[in-house]
């Protein structure tokens, strides 16, 4: 009876949605059609409309029967998400995530897909491809958002992927270290806590020493201007 209730509100909710609204009085039921602005032409909402509340109603089915995951939020923190591996390693796999997203619209396609694996000296078929971006793509678009790139590195360094895998194919070729850091692999209780306090301490380290980076840079900057300015000085005297 929920399931009925939910559906009858998501249609009603979508129909709305696409008709901009439906004036006070007016009925609309499911498999009805809508009569647009009085002048006898008929839009076939409804047909529309079910399709997609019946997309969502599979996909919530899916998802309650464990068929399927939940779609995560867009935004994300990879260096907490990820915690075995470093701010180095997580920076270099975005600039190859970057770098081969052509479009850069935040996505590997699989066309961008077919280029990385041809760069990299491994090209795949068709089929094979798909297969690679279904492994780990989360949210069934059919492509790769940058933490589902991540995702092969982390299925890689835990021993997840076959030794067939076009994804561990990508990881070992990309160059990319994906060695365990964090607390994965400790012998005992108390190993891993001091483990984990150590990454953590490294965490920071490696934070304090991109600013130290950022601070040498920029004085290196201001040397080089008032360098020029006294060299700018001595010529126009």
């Amino acid at each position: 009876m929920a399931s009925e209730e939910l559906a009858q509100k998501l249609q009603r909710r979508l129909q709305l949605e696409e008709s901009g609204g439906v004036a006070e009085g007016e009925e609309v039921a499911k498999g009805e059609e809508v009569v647009a602005g009085g002048d006898g032409e008929r839009s076939c909402l409804t047909a529309s409309a079910d399709a997609e509340l019946s997309a969502k109603l599979c996909r919530r089915q899916d998802i309650n029967e464990g068929a399927a995951q939940p779609r995560r939020a867009a935004v994300f923190n990879p260096y907490t998400e990820f915690k075995e591996f470093s701010r180095r390693q997580i920076k270099d796999m975005e600039r190859m995530f970057r770098l081969y997203d052509s479009g850069r619209d935040g996505y590997i396609d699989l066309m961008e897909l077919k280029l990385m694996m041809e760069k990299l000296g491994a090209p795949q078929t068709h089929l094979g491809l798909k297969n690679m971006i279904k492994e780990v793509d989360e949210d069934f678009d059919g492509k790769l958002s940058f933490r589902e790139f991540l995702l092969i590195f982390h299925k890689a360094a835990a021993g997840e992927l076959e030794e067939d895998s076009g994804l561990l194919t990508l990881a070992k070729l990309s160059e990319i270290d994906v060695s365990i850091e964090g607390v994965k692999g400790a012998k005992n209780f108390f190993e891993a806590k001091v483990q984990a306090l150590s990454s953590a301490s490294k965490f920071e380290a490696e934070i304090r020493a991109e600013q130290d980076e950022r601070k040498r840079e920029e004085e290196e900057r201001k040397h080089r201007r008032a360098a020029f300015r006294e060299l700018k000085s001595a010529f126009t005297q």
